[in-house]
């Protein structure tokens, strides 16, 4: 691999009902972390001064209107005064941070309150249009928490902020200390988005090669523009042939493009409950062997991958708790195999969707299949939620994450066919519509295109006769128009 940097770019509860599945379709043919033995972790360089408060001074911490700060017990106070209206109005915060656009970065600390309280935390621009790489929501009381929050930035500036942001809840005081603002190497970038410019554009996608073998199609030059020319994931699965082979010879064409590519392994036992993508690896054994296989094959290259789409999510439709817990095991393998042999691969188990799976249950599958051990989780694969629907569901997975392990986790959103939101449906509905494109932050870690446009779910909806995987033109211009 050609090393690159460019700044550039458990317990399972298993209570909540089956809902009607949302999985995605199969397609067809082409279509800090705990460190593990004999990986290498890069130094860490801190970003803020005076996170610990041992000098006694607040320097160079500073305060807005209605908040002021001093040094108590080693630890920042932070009294807020009067009734501000909005978080905002009673900030707190750091400037002159240095933040790389693609870097990845982890900001934590502990924090208490002298009341039960909501308080918004930021890394930002420090001026107008105060674009945030990372913006949280918390909640404070008293007892003293730790909070973990990695995620990569979406601008490149040296006039950064961190800012704990308190308004909007009356008078209160919030205590701080352990404030920490990390980020890997002093190079150009770090991760996968920081070792390549831009994401990978699959020349074999589905809708790529349809374009390719129907150019006198009068359709065809808008499926080129909209989708096909446009980053998106790769599936893999038991359609994929030798899986190391399949998987290497991917990540390799992005690699010498200098491109990120995202890539799906979708072949867990009993793959979407048997529905319209059903399928997978007809063994435990043979799961274990084709996960493994497809680390081997992504090798040190950079790449993103989503984790099993439906998999936790759907657990209850397993038929007893011995599957369940079998299933927990081979993604818990899955994260293992991904997290000791592709280094260079940021991992993110599938998380469902926002009207799926409560949060809190969600939150402890996912530990259960061992999200701790890789980047983060995915939401929306294959459905149709808006991105701030998602994006609310996933704060409060991590919310219920920190509650109960102690950590967060950063998380995707597929925003592929989300442009029109969510209509009750969820097997090829009519009126759905292409959402923003594949692109770091956006209000998640990264907002991908991972559902490939216009790939029927099955023989349902706006295309009964079109099967699972198969592309097909109407669908897709239905998503370029919205109908």
């Amino acid at each position: 691999m050609q090393l690159r940097r460019h700044v550039g770019w458990v317990a399972v509860v298993l209570g909540a009902s089956l809902v009607a599945a949302c999985g995605p379709a199969a397609p067809s043919a082409p279509a800090p972390e705990p460190e593990s033995e004999g990986q290498v972790s890069s130094p860490l360089t801190e970003l803020v001064v005076n996170g610990t408060f041992s000098g006694g001074t607040v320097a160079p911490w500073w305060s807005g209107a209605n908040s002021q700060s001093v040094v108590e017990n080693g630890k920042l106070r932070i009294n807020v005064t009067g009734t501000p209206a909005n978080p905002w109005d009673a900030p707190s915060g750091q400037d002159n941070i240095v933040l790389v656009n693609g870097r990845a970065y982890t900001l934590s600390f502990t924090a208490s309150a002298s009341a039960t309280v909501r308080v918004r935390v930021t890394v930002q621009l420090g001026a107008a249009p105060y674009t945030a790489p990372l913006d949280q929501y918390i909640t404070l009381d008293g007892t003293t928490r730790t909070f973990t929050f990695p995620f990569t930035s979406n601008l490149a500036t040296t006039a950064g902020q961190v800012t704990f942001q308190l308004g909007g809840v009356g008078a209160f005081s919030a205590f701080l200390d352990n404030i920490s603002l990390t980020t890997e190497d002093g190079g150009g970038g770090t991760g996968p988005v920081g070792m390549t410019s831009g994401f990978y554009v699959d020349p074999n996608s589905n809708s790529a090669v349809w374009v390719r073998n129907n150019g006198g199609d009068s359709r065809a030059a808008r499926i080129q523009s909209s989708i096909a020319s446009k980053a998106g994931a790769r599936w893999f699965g038991n359609w994929s042939g030798d899986i190391a082979s399949a998987v290497s010879s991917f990540v390799a064409a992005a690699d010498a493009a200098d491109k990120l590519p995202v890539l799906v392994a979708y072949n867990i036992p009993g793959r979407d409950c048997g529905s319209h993508s059903g399928g997978g690896a007809g063994s435990p054994e043979a799961y274990r062997t084709w996960i493994s296989a497809f680390a081997t094959g992504l090798g040190n290259r950079p790449a993103i991958v989503i984790i099993e789409p439906d998999a936790v999510a759907q657990l209850d439709c397993l038929p007893n708790d011995a599957e369940r817990q079998t299933r927990l095991g081979l993604l818990r393998y899955a994260t293992e195999q991904l997290r000791d042999r592709a280094p260079n691969t940021w991992a993110y188990l599938d998380g469902g969707n926002a009207n799926w799976i409560a949060a809190d249950t969600m939150a402890q599958r996912l530990e259960s299949a061992g999200v701790r051990n890789i980047r983060g989780f995915a939401l929306n694969v294959s459905n149709f939620y808006t991105t701030a629907q998602s994006t609310t569901y996933g704060a409060a997975v991590n919310g219920a994450l920190n509650t109960r392990y102690g950590y967060t986790k950063p998380f995707v959103v597929d925003t592929s066919r989300n442009g029109n939101g969510h209509n009750g449906e969820w097997c090829n509905p009519a009126g759905r519509k292409l959402g923003v494109l594949s692109q770091v932050g956006g209000g998640a870690e990264m907002l991908l295109w991972v559902k490939v446009p216009g790939d029927s779910d099955g023989n349902c909806g706006i295309a009964p006769t079109t099967p699972a995987g198969q592309f097909s033109p109407d669908i897709a211009i239905r998503l370029i128009d919205g109908t």
